[in-house]
């Protein structure tokens, strides 16, 4: 380990695409210990992708670590594609690549942000195939999240000029529901207009994301693919209500009760609510809840990640 927490890891000992569909054709790498412990990696987003930083919370001594590039995502192909994109099709993308891999068990399911979501639908899906689960910036898919982030929640009160300019972008009869509005522009088959709503949708959430916005905040904004991918899939699964039923990843915490979850969340999340680990913590009662004090929502701020980094070294010495 350096000053920054976290493991460096040598190149991915194997990487390759995993055709899903007749359309779809998803990225993965794998790190670590070949026949270590093995850890999945689910991304945020959606659409956010992964990078070989993502693998560097697991220990390349102990973990044998995953990572997947979601349909659409980072360097899975079609970019951006919303076809066949939905979570119950995430989750069986997760399970088909488990198979592929060889790979009995999880010992670990990692997910942060959207991540989280995709988490918990997948262990809910499949206990049996899930040891532990690590959790962090909790998003259930719930509309008053959607409305904290985009309508008059955390975003416009605490950051009423940086809402102002997301919203303004819209033309004024389409600022009542601004998502739909902006999916709308996000879909168009003019390119530079889908180019020029990415920007803008992007812009929001990645000024916010940490406590302290570092000077690079913007710098994955020039690249387009990214920036289309991260936009057209988060719009189109918030249109959507991410594919979940109203209330489902909380009412079904029965079928995860027994695997050990640890949550973390930062005092200050304004992109995702605070009020939901604890309420996904409430419903699971033997789950760990660990509040950053001085954090936002990124995995990358020195609290978070300092403790993301010490539960995946913790929780590599479970039996599952």
């Amino acid at each position: 380990m350096d000053d920054k927490p976290g493991y460096k890891h040598s190149e991915p000992f194997d990487s390759g695409f995993l055709a899903v569909d007749n359309i779809h054709n998803l990225y993965y790498e794998q790190y670590g210990k070949k026949d270590g412990k093995p850890v999945i990696f689910l991304h945020g987003g959606p659409g956010g992708g992964t990078t070989s930083d993502s693998a560097s919370f697991f220990n390349p001594e102990i973990y044998h670590v995953v990572l997947l590039d979601q349909r659409g995502a980072g360097k899975s192909t079609p970019n951006a594609e919303l076809t066949n994109n939905t979570t119950q099709l995430l989750v069986q993308d997760i399970e088909t690549l488990r198979q592929h891999l060889h790979i009995e068990k999880w010992h670990l399911v990692f997910g942060g942000s959207w991540g989280s979501t995709l988490a918990l639908a997948y262990a809910q899906t499949h206990p049996a195939v899930v040891g532990s689960l690590i959790l962090r910036g909790i998003f259930l898919g719930t509309q008053e999240e959607l409305d904290w982030t985009y309508l008059n929640g955390a975003m416009s009160n605490l950051f009423p000029e940086e809402h102002a300019a997301w919203l303004t972008y819209l033309p004024e009869p389409d600022r009542a529901n601004p998502v739909a509005a902006y999916f709308k522009l996000l879909t168009s088959d003019d390119r530079t207009t889908r180019l020029a709503a990415a920007q803008a949708w992007n812009r929001l959430e990645s000024g916010l994301s940490m406590l302290v916005p570092p000077p690079d905040a913007f710098a994955k904004h020039e690249d387009e693919e990214w920036g289309l991918a991260h936009s057209r899939l988060e719009a189109w699964y918030f249109v959507n209500q991410c594919f979940l039923t109203p209330g489902q990843l909380l009412d079904q915490c029965g079928r995860i009760a027994h695997i050990p979850t640890a949550i973390v969340q930062g005092r200050y999340d304004i992109v995702c609510i605070p009020k939901t680990a604890y309420l996904l913590h409430k419903a699971l009662p033997k789950s760990d809840l660990y509040w950053v004090a001085d954090a936002g929502h990124s995995a990358n701020e020195p609290g978070t990640r300092k403790k993301l980094v010490e539960l995946c070294d913790r929780y590599a010495d479970l039996v599952v």
